[in-house]
């Protein structure tokens, strides 16, 4: 006699997050475990200048989501002023490396998290530890010596690093971001409701077939069939009979979509205990936002004429990389389609279980089929790289199913180098000098703060001889000198403001269109220069939030960073971001 094998019912065991998993729940949720990874993966180096509150600030909120590594460079020891603004600081502290003790302090946030320091002098720290292996983000607060600055800025535009310049004196702060001159981001994290991809219009064959399968006896269904149609099942039935007495062609201009969602309300049954339908109200509402066209952003655009190999400053750019790689095989699929890969993703819908499941089922079939085509274009685009370029381990093919999700919303940002203004050298506006000639006459804009920082730093790095106390001290450092400092300053704004306008063939002296900048100048250069250089812990406390998301921006690369000026005035509690 045969035996009898019975299978085991029981569901299978779940299993219990890891404890990571239960330590990182909330910031998974945000960036997943992609995103994650990017986060252990990453070095720190943290260039300390001043007070050094803000920096410290920003790696506490980097070294509780679990960074990998920071390094920090600070040259200073630990002073009484420092004991009341640094809460990574104690009573022992005093006259030891300020480095040091931060590091201390900050490593009991997170024991996972590996912290280095040193208060080597900067130059020789630059040459023997910040090379292009040894980080892979930068972040330095001022003041700074603007030729180390320089040197610093060249080397990470050079090397592709991230660069994060943070200003944070009294009520003021301002983070000036420095990014590679590509920097591309695959999740931009899109409002759901904005993003979803259903294909009405040209539906696929499978998507037909199934939408016409389900609703062949529409009209003949009973009241709870009826109703329980999932909406996108009944708006491809609807555009199946509009199609028919329009040539073929779905509604494209508001007017006739408008039309067609009347043609959808009008199928309705008004003579039930409801009196409507939820399905069809489902329906009608989603008409104008889901009958659209998948079509490529200007990201992906870029890639169709962007070649294999490009000179960015100086540098031969492999456009090799996984991000260019895989953007160049999506648009390979769509001149093929007339259409990007399809996400995958069905929003939730009145229906019964069983249809949505299939419905869904037919979504992510065709998601998937899509994604092995683009993925077949990668290994194609990876065999002719490797003839122009170094062999590279070939693409995940999860990256390539991740960016085939989020390809309609890909975003490239194009960085640029910091500003460094020394005295006497007109800084280069590049592009914005129409928008921040016209920004210095919105008394709500904040740009003058921008002038001002800009003049604090070349106030800086002016020798005795020129009137400055280089190499260390800030304006506003001795109290019967706050208001000559802050006249100083003022003509560093002014010398800004005058190259600013002289881009654009104005004069900024007996100028009666700018009669009331200097007064504004004068206010901004009083309130940069009465702390002395110090910092509020409350003002540094709430940049090193602002500075810390914008890390993990750029180094998880989801979300959209800044670009590339955000500032802060804790007078007004007010916030403006701005590329100049």
């Amino acid at each position: 006699m045969a035996e009898i094998v019975t299978e085991d019912p029981s569901p299978p065991l779940l299993q219990a997050p890891t404890s990571k998993e239960k330590k990182y729940d909330r910031q998974l949720r945000l960036w997943a475990a992609n995103g994650q990874a990017a986060l252990e993966n990453a070095h720190i180096v943290l260039f300390n200048g001043g007070s050094g509150t803000v920096g410290v600030e920003t790696l506490k909120n980097l070294i509780l989501p679990g960074i990998g590594k920071y390094t920090i460079w600070d040259a200073f020891t630990v002073t009484e002023p420092d004991l009341g603004v640094n809460f990574f600081l104690e009573e022992s502290s005093l006259d030891r490396p300020r480095a040091e003790e931060c590091c201390k302090y900050l490593q009991e946030l997170n024991p996972d998290v590996q912290g280095n320091w040193s208060d080597q002098p900067l130059e020789m720290f630059i040459d023997q530890h910040f090379t292009r292996s040894a980080f892979t983000h930068v972040i330095v607060v001022a003041p700074m010596y603007l030729d180390m600055l320089a040197s610093i800025s060249s080397r990470a535009d050079g090397w592709k690093i991230p660069l994060f310049y943070i200003h944070c004196f009294g009520f003021y702060s301002q983070l000036s971001l420095q990014l590679p001159p590509k920097f591309p981001i695959v999740d931009t994290h899109p409002d759901p409701e904005t993003t979803t991809d259903l294909r009405l219009m040209w539906p696929f064959k499978e998507l037909r077939e199934y939408a016409a399968s389900k609703t062949k006896d529409l009209d003949s269904m009973n009241d709870h069939d009826h109703g329980h149609v999932p909406y996108v099942l009944l708006l491809l039935h609807y555009l199946s009979i509009w199609k028919s007495q329009h040539n073929g062609k779905p509604p494209q201009t508001y007017k006739e979509k408008t039309e067609f969602r009347e043609l959808v309300r009008s199928g309705t049954r008004r003579d039930n205990p409801e009196g409507g339908e939820e399905n069809f109200d489902e329906a009608v509402g989603a008409v104008l936002k889901s009958l659209n066209t998948s079509v490529p952003g200007p990201a992906l655009t870029e890639v169709v004429w962007a070649p294999y190999k490009v000179e960015i400053g100086g540098n031969q750019v492999y456009y090799g990389t996984k991000f260019w790689t895989i953007a160049r095989a999506i648009m390979t699929f769509h001149r093929a389609h007339a259409a990007l890969p399809l996400p995958g993703s069905v929003p939730d819908m009145k229906a019964q279980s069983k249809d949505y499941i299939e419905l869904q089922n037919v979504y992510k079939a065709k998601a998937r089929k899509d994604a092995a085509e683009v993925l077949r274009n990668v290994r194609e685009l990876e065999k002719e790289i490797d003839q122009v370029a170094h062999p590279t381990p070939p693409i995940d093919e999860k990256e390539v199913d991740a960016f085939c999700k989020h390809a309609a919303y890909v975003r490239i940002v194009s960085g640029r180098k910091l500003k460094i203004a020394a005295f006497g050298m007109r800084p280069d506006w590049q592009k914005s000098v129409q928008w921040a000639i016209k920004a210095l006459l919105d008394p709500d804009s904040l740009i003058l703060i921008h002038i001002g920082f800009l003049a604090y730093d070349s106030f800086m790095n002016l020798r005795p001889e020129e009137g400055g106390r280089y190499p260390s001290l800030p304006p506003g450092i001795y109290s019967d000198e706050v208001e000559t400092d802050a006249l100083k300053l003022l003509e560093h704004m002014e010398f800004q403001v005058r190259s600013l306008l002289r881009n654009n063939g104005e004069s900024y002296d007996d100028n009666p269109k700018y009669s009331e900048l200097r007064p504004a100048m004068e206010k901004v250069a009083r309130e940069i220069t009465r702390p002395g250089g110090a910092e509020l812990h409350n003002i540094a406390s709430l940049t090193g939030g602002i500075v810390a998301q914008e890390v993990i921006k750029a180094v998880t690369e989801q979300y959209v960073p800044v670009d590339n000026v955000c500032i802060f005035d804790g007078v007004q509690s007010k916030t403006q971001v701005m590329k100049v």
